[in-house]
């Protein structure tokens, strides 16, 4: 069985394409850092009895998304892993435009281009998994981050929209979302900002979320505490949350100007 892992470099990512081979899937990671995906590919091949290719590939550019799809669309791939994604942190008006442009490419058009093509091929044969990694950023909506959670919104709507579909229509398909919290990977540094309180291993979050995969849950939150925040989310006004989410962010170490 063969799973394929984007943003494998480090990470969430990372810690899956581990599981996964412990699991014994052959792997085919996805990332901008070739020489890091080979440390990983090296690392891994070394210890499990799986096989792992390693794609380059930029996301960001929507032709780099089809070039990764033509690429492997003759592979029979069990499971697909949409994991590659950044944030961004500060005020709406002082953010980067063309960093958050480049974000809003990856978090959103990568992930809408590759689960469109993956599925209908996965449809064909009525057999696949396609796992999005969104966030429990996607249940709200975040001032001083407004561009990523409104990119992870997007991410756990689309995916539980198409996972609707396929039930309605008896396609034997999981798509599903991933609903992490803080969790301690490169995600701080890239986003400019640190979270104020520690989060969950990435490790941890890994199994968790393929366990809870292979079980056929669409929408996958690790954690109690982040449990709680999504259905507070629900049920609490919404300015409560934006007050909330808009002290929560600004209680992050770092300085929002930087970016």
């Amino acid at each position: 069985m063969i799973a394929m892992v984007t943003g494998a470099s480090s990470g969430i990512g990372e810690e899956l394409a581990k599981n996964l081979a412990s699991r014994g899937f052959n792997l085919i990671l996805v990332a901008r850092r070739g020489e890091r995906l080979k440390e990983i590919k090296d690392k891994l091949t070394s210890i499990f009895d799986v096989k792992v290719k390693i794609i380059c590939a930029d996301l960001s550019v929507t032709s780099e998304c089809v070039r990764l799809y033509e690429e492997v669309k003759g592979v029979r791939i069990d499971i697909l892993i949409n994991n590659a994604g950044f944030g961004l942190f500060g005020r709406f008006e002082e953010t980067d435009l063309d960093r958050e442009l480049e974000m809003i490419d990856v978090n959103i058009k990568a992930v809408h281009i590759l689960t469109k093509l993956f599925l209908r091929d996965f449809s064909k044969r009525n057999y696949g998994y396609i796992l999005n990694v969104a966030s429990i950023a996607g249940f709200m909506a975040g001032p001083l981050m407004a561009a990523y959670y409104a990119s992870k919104n997007y991410v756990l709507q689309l995916s539980r929209a198409v996972s609707q579909e396929l039930k309605q229509n008896k396609v034997n398909v999981y798509v599903g979302a991933l609903c992490p919290g803080p969790v301690d990977t490169e995600f701080n540094r890239m986003a400019g900002a640190e979270f104020a309180v520690g989060g969950a291993s990435a490790s941890e979050v890994a199994d968790y979320a393929l366990n809870e995969m292979f079980k056929g849950k669409n929408v996958i939150i690790p954690k109690k505490e982040m449990k709680a925040l999504a259905l507070a989310a629900k049920v609490l006004p919404s300015k409560w949350m934006l007050w909330g989410a808009y002290f929560a962010q600004k209680a992050r170490r770092g300085d929002p100007s930087e970016n």
